[in-house]
């Protein structure tokens, strides 16, 4: 037997293995999910159904919001039932979402789903609490875009609206409909054409009844969530909502949302809105591996515009509305050489696996290093400047500095009553 055979044979059997080329350890998640359907915003006033098919009200997550949030909570216990705990640890899960009933009643009913009744708590649990945190409206500067107060995001908003392909695409919905009364209506079908080339936005403005006030975006927003909202609930619509005028409605929308974080000064934009939330993210992963804390997964309950602003940040934004129970995931990995590296998922549907995403110029394992290269362009620097404020926003909640308190509070606590028990049984046994 020569050599090398002998050597390799002498290394099986002291149970030498090599390392494994592709070994990984997940070690902290990041979530943030739309809340679940809900019922209109609001309406307008021909509409013929009002408030009445909504018992909860306007704005509120309706019961089908309920089930899709648990059924999101269950498919993240499937998917990670390995790391995390069958039960709520204050130390392992922090949850935090906008200051609105249906973001936080969806929060809640998706931790029902991640930590259903019967886990390893107290004896047969109805339902296992978990704290969802929160600040004010006024004052969260993470979760709701754009910033407020924030004088150069309304600068850019303003210059956008002035740029050439933005007044060419409002002006050609304004006209959409003002054509002479023996041509076919593009946006209105008969007999719901336009009577006058006032054009489409100033139709729907009629046909509503909010008048011209209300022929923008913010007002085609109004009435075309309205209508959206019943047509998911199967309640009947107004004749002149025919599928292309609904169709023509949506394209304004996402037109508009785009706007918002593109067309003009993309990374800038980004800086003042999901950049914002990006940085967060970032900085709890840092901390957590920094101060060596159990946290395990942080989540965030919010709106369209926080998924969409998050997403335009990463350059992932294709001009889709996110729907219901939407939820973007961040999966940070320890590779086998001890560095780390970010995946990202999206799901967009309910039922359906995560869609591994992938950030432009890294793809997957993207190194975190690269990450956060990469993305330094729509991180804030200095939210106070970046906004033209004469004083810093306050009130953004970062969660990981609060919870690092939380966790050596409650570690020291856990130790005190370790100590005690101990000298309770010393007592006990010399007695």
């Amino acid at each position: 037997m020569g050599l090398p055979a002998a050597l390799l044979l002498l290394l099986l059997l002291l149970g030498f293995q090599p390392p494994t080329a592709h070994a990984r350890t997940l070690r902290f998640i990041t979530l943030m999910y739309r809340h679940g359907d809900r019922a209109p915003m609001d309406t307008y006033p021909s509409d013929p159904h009002k408030e009445g098919p909504w018992p909860q009200g306007f704005r509120q997550l309706t019961q089908v919001g309920v089930e899709q949030q648990r059924e999101l909570g269950q498919f993240l216990r499937q998917r990670y039932e390995a790391f995390l705990s069958p039960h709520y640890h204050p130390q392992e899960i922090y949850a935090r979402s906008t200051d609105y009933d249906r973001t936080l009643a969806s929060a809640q009913a998706n931790l029902a789903g991640l930590y259903p009744p019967g886990g390893a708590g107290p004896p047969n649990p109805a339902w296992q609490p978990v704290p969802v945190h929160t600040v004010p409206a006024a004052q969260d500067r993470l979760l709701r875009f754009p910033l407020q107060p924030c004088p150069r995001y309304q600068q850019l908003m303003e210059e956008t609206t002035h740029l050439p392909q933005h007044q060419a695409r409002m002006h050609a919905w304004k006209v959409l409909g003002g054509t002479s009364p023996s041509s076919p209506q593009p946006g209105l079908a008969p007999p719901y054409a336009s009577p006058s080339p006032q054009g489409f936005l100033e139709d729907i403005a009629n046909l509503t009844g909010l008048g011209l006030e209300w022929a923008t975006p913010r007002g085609i927003w109004k009435v075309y969530d309205a209508l959206r909202c019943q047509q998911i609930h199967g309640l009947q619509l107004p004749a002149w909502a025919t599928p292309r005028v609904l169709t023509t409605l949506g394209e304004i929308i996402a037109f508009d949302t785009l706007a918002h974080v593109g067309l003009y000064q993309v990374a800038e934009k980004a800086r003042l809105t999901g950049g914002v939330l990006l940085d967060a993210m970032l900085q709890n992963f840092s901390e957590v591996t920094r101060r060596s804390l159990p946290l395990r997964m942080v989540m965030y309950s919010g709106h369209d515009s926080t998924l969409i602003a998050l997403l335009a940040a990463l350059g992932l934004y294709r001009g889709e509305l996110p729907p219901y129970a939407a939820c973007l995931g961040f999966e940070f990995y320890q590779e086998s050489n001890s560095t780390f590296s970010v995946g990202l998922f999206y799901r967009n549907e309910s039922g359906r696996d995560f869609l591994e995403l992938v950030l432009p110029g890294c793809p997957p394992p993207c190194p975190l290093e690269r990450f956060t290269h990469l993305t330094q362009p729509v991180r804030p620097t200095d939210r106070a400047r970046d906004c033209g404020c004469a004083q810093p926003p306050q009130g953004t909640g970062d969660t990981v500095p609060a919870l690092a308190v939380t966790v050596a509070v409650l570690g020291l606590a856990v130790l005190g009553l370790g100590i005690l028990h101990w000298h309770q049984q010393q007592r006990e046994g010399s007695a």
